[in-house]
């Protein structure tokens, strides 16, 4: 059978413009790739007629070669195995090439910083034959450079039905806008809000640090808004915000639930001044007393932008995210966003919409809001005498308020058990003026089923 190049051996690249002729021109270029090591030892190498073809000369020029260097001990030929690089000692580094060490980073025995979900959860099976049968019915022109920068129809359906259903969000498929996630979806809108001339956005006075340094670096003025026990205080957004950022089911980190008085504040505040309400609902779907508040954005659609994410509920690998923008800005999202799709696999995004519709993806939210409720009522119990928790029975996270000068040694006591925590101060806009809180942000959805119980434990031995 005629070998060809497109279909037998190793495809190589070799400079022969050496100027020595062919044969020792291809000689030289091949042993420097066994010396340096980008011909790995083992390599089986092309058959002389597949490789002159593909050179473009003659095939006696690569069987001379061959010969020479299996001569030398560079490569090896035997019968039915083909010409192969030999096995050599690895090549030395040249002088002054040091090998660059990048710092790993260490993990924790315990873990119980907030904001991740139990990865182990991930529903592999179920994922997969979600993502076979996408595959399956996938259209040819999933195949291709996306031509829709909001991203697969397919997903956007799913969406608008799951979230209508279950976060009361008025999601039209064409409003919906696919990204890699949350902090894709605020460096999008910081870029659309600076083009429009805001220079400032509201930001609860609880928050991440990374959220507000997304806004800062675009250009933007942060002005902190107090946080207390019904959320963040709406009734002092300012006329000079262009628009305020918030989490409204679960406040991140303090737990709070935004109220029907402040939802209807930020509301009124944002059809009075024409500012945008930005709402996170980063684990609006894991409310363990009653049924979850639906999102607010239901209150008016067309002044607040919905972002939400798998991250929480799947896994923050996935990068998988939307926004539901409200009609005046969708045209300017997506020209932020580009002409193309290109944050997301059109696969995966296929993977997510079948999952939504087969409804594999309520199974595992119900399954797992039964294991993290387990968790926080197994926290809150064993708390109980010692410290107090606050916020809402909600989210993957709860709020231990420590004894009045404890903090500093809860922390030791923690650094000493290898139990990784994060106090509520770390959250603090440090123009914000809160009262000193010494107060814990454990998040028990990060530990594996297996290393709950034992950091549990550790967490008992920290406290005070």
């Amino acid at each position: 059978m005629t070998e060809s190049w497109a279909t037998f051996g190793a495809d190589l690249h070799l400079d022969l413009s050496a100027g020595r002729g062919l044969r020792a021109g291809l000689v030289d270029a091949l042993r420097e790739a066994a010396r340096s090591g980008r011909l790995a030892p083992g390599t089986r190498l092309p058959s002389s007629r597949s490789f002159a073809a593909d050179l473009g000369i003659a095939r006696n020029t690569v069987a001379e070669a061959y010969a020479e260097l299996v001569a030398e001990g560079w490569l090896t030929a035997r019968q039915g195995s083909g010409t192969r690089v030999a096995e050599r000692a690895r090549p030395r580094r040249p002088a002054g090439a040091a090998r660059v060490r990048r710092p790993e980073r260490r993990r924790p025995s315990y873990n119980l910083l907030p904001g991740t979900p139990d990865l182990g959860g991930f529903p592999r099976a179920a994922w997969l034959t979600a993502a076979r049968r996408a595959l399956t019915d996938a259209p040819n022109d999933a195949f291709g450079y996306a031509a829709d920068a909001r991203g697969r129809v397919e997903l956007r359906e799913a969406l608008a039905g799951y979230l209508a259903r279950a976060r009361g969000v008025y999601a039209d498929p064409e409003r919906i806008v696919l990204c890699a996630g949350f902090v894709h979806a605020v460096t999008l809108l910081a870029g659309v809000l600076r083009a429009r001339r805001v220079r400032e956005v509201a930001v609860e006075g609880y928050s991440l640090d990374l959220h507000r340094e997304l806004l800062t670096g675009a250009g933007l003025r942060t002005r902190p808004l107090p946080v207390d026990a019904s959320g963040a205080r709406t009734p002092d957004l300012s006329a000079e915000s262009g628009a305020v950022l918030l989490t409204p089911a679960h406040q991140f980190p303090t737990g709070a639930a935004l109220t029907p008085a402040r939802r209807a504040a930020a509301v009124d505040w944002a059809r009075t001044t024409g500012g945008l309400i930005l709402e996170d609902d980063y684990d609006g779907e894991f409310r363990y007393d009653r049924q979850s508040v639906g999102a607010l954005q239901g209150l008016d659609p067309d002044r607040v932008v919905y972002l939400g994410t798998a991250s929480k509920s799947l896994a923050p690998g996935l990068r998988m995210g939307w926004m539901v923008v409200p009609p005046g800005l969708l045209d300017e999202v997506v020209a932020a966003k580009g002409r193309i799709d290109w944050t997301s696999s059109a696969l995966d995004q296929l993977t997510l919409a079948e999952f939504i519709r087969s409804g594999a993806y309520d199974r595992h939210v119900r399954g797992m809001r039964l294991r993290y409720r387990r968790r926080r009522d197994e926290l809150v119990a064993a708390v109980s005498g010692r410290v107090a928790v606050s916020g809402i029975a909600a989210g993957l996270h709860a709020v231990l308020d420590l004894p009045a000068g404890t903090q500093a040694s809860v922390l030791r006591a923690a650094a000493w058990q290898d139990l990784a925590l994060e106090t509520l101060s770390r959250y603090t806009h440090p123009e914000a003026g809160l009262p000193p809180r010494e107060a814990l942000v454990v998040g028990y959805g990060t530990p594996s089923t297996s290393a709950w119980s034992p950091t549990l434990a550790a967490l008992l031995s920290a406290l005070p």
